[in-house]
């Protein structure tokens, strides 16, 4: 007696759609492009959809209103411009006219040994406070840079000169521009 077994074959059954695609356009490729976008184009979705104006556009509700960013204090731009410089990532001359008197000079003498440079990670601005002296038009300020597990100590002299751009006047690293002064 021989029984033959019938093998059944699945037959298709009808897939749904799922439900948020339901009712959209059937889906075309995308056109392969850098991650963001060709060059010179804005990104879209939600950051590229919103500019940061203060003024509101046709599209925008009237009662929303955004905010511009707000800028750095010129003590942090010029912390972060001189950690640059300290750790290696840019050269002395990208300071020139940002300098006055001085403290070029001692740039020149201190950046060369790139005091601040890590095998680690990036050195890392902590801490940066001000103290204002003289009407607002000088600035005293010093600030703790982290590079690994040292914390290390830059103080600094800003003044605004005549076209209300600040400058820096004077530079120390650790007392290395103080030392450096003296010899």
């Amino acid at each position: 007696m021989t029984t033959t077994l019938a093998t059944t074959t699945p037959t298709p059954t009808a897939t749904r759609p799922h439900p948020a695609t339901a009712t959209t356009r059937p889906r075309t490729p995308r056109p392969r492009t850098a991650p963001g976008g060709p060059a010179g184009t804005r990104p879209r979705g939600p950051a590229g959809t919103h500019p940061r104006t203060t003024t509101p556009s046709s599209t925008t509700a009237p009662s929303r209103t955004t905010v511009p960013p707000r800028a750095l204090p010129p003590h942090t731009v010029f912390a972060e411009r001189l950690l640059a410089v300290f750790s290696g990532e840019r050269p002395v001359h990208w300071m020139l006219g940002h300098t006055v008197g001085e403290a070029y000079e001692q740039l020149v003498r201190i950046a060369p040994e790139t005091p601040l440079r890590s095998l680690g990670p990036r050195p890392v601005l902590r801490r940066c406070s001000v103290q204002v002296h003289e009407g607002r038009a000088v600035v005293e300020a010093f600030a703790t840079i982290a590079t690994g597990p040292r914390v290390r100590a830059m103080a600094f002299r800003l003044e605004r000169g005549a076209d209300h751009r600040w400058r820096c006047a004077a530079v120390e690293l650790d007392g290395l521009g103080a030392t450096a002064r003296r010899a």
